[in-house]
Order: C-alpha cells, then structure tokens, then sequence
C-alpha cells in the first residue's frame, strides 16, 4: 500500500490555492467566453438551460449514535476527511438499490 502524506486542516485554516484570482478577476465576458469556446468540455449556457431549474433543497441530515466495528470506522477515517459523508453515500446507494429491486 503506498504511504501518503495526509495534511490536515482545521475549518477554521487558510489554504492558498494556485488560482490567480487578481487575473481571474480581471477577465472581460468576452474573454470568458472565448475561453469557453475554446474548452471542448465546457458549454455556454443559455437562457433555456435555466428555463425550468428548480431550486432543490436537500433534506437536512438526523443526527444519530451508531454502533459499528472499529475497523470500519478506520477504514473510512483513513481516506481521509468528510468520511461520515461517504459512508451516508454507500448506505445510500444500498437504500437506492433496494428501492429498485
């Protein structure tokens, strides 16, 4: 298994990203869209994209007090941060599927 370096941060810490933001910032509609353009993974979006969006609001999340195996719960823990938010993905996915059989 290879051995990452994993630096953790706090909430609260600031990371300096590698965006310019200053030159970002600065670029005109028309150079935003020309650069658009010339991405053959992106899309100008027009009026009609947006014509019938919804505002979705997804329900908030129920606090709970889960017994599990401690060897599960390193297992998450150890691919790093958000790890509750992916084990609630993977029961998920098991509710969706059982929903669907």
């Amino acid at each position: 298994m290879k051995k990452e370096t994993i630096i953790k941060r706090s909430a609260t810490s600031r990371h300096k990203g590698k965006t310019d933001w200053k030159r970002v910032r600065a670029l005109t509609d028309s150079e935003i869209k020309a650069a658009v353009r010339s991405d053959p993974d992106a899309e100008l979006l027009t009026k009609d994209f947006w014509k019938n969006a919804k505002v979705v609001t997804p329900e908030p999340k129920v606090a709970i007090s889960l017994r599990i195996d401690r060897d599960v719960l390193e297992h998450f823990k150890s691919e790093g941060g958000k790890y509750q938010t992916r084990m609630n993905a993977i029961l998920r996915s098991y509710v969706d599927h059982k929903k669907r059989a």
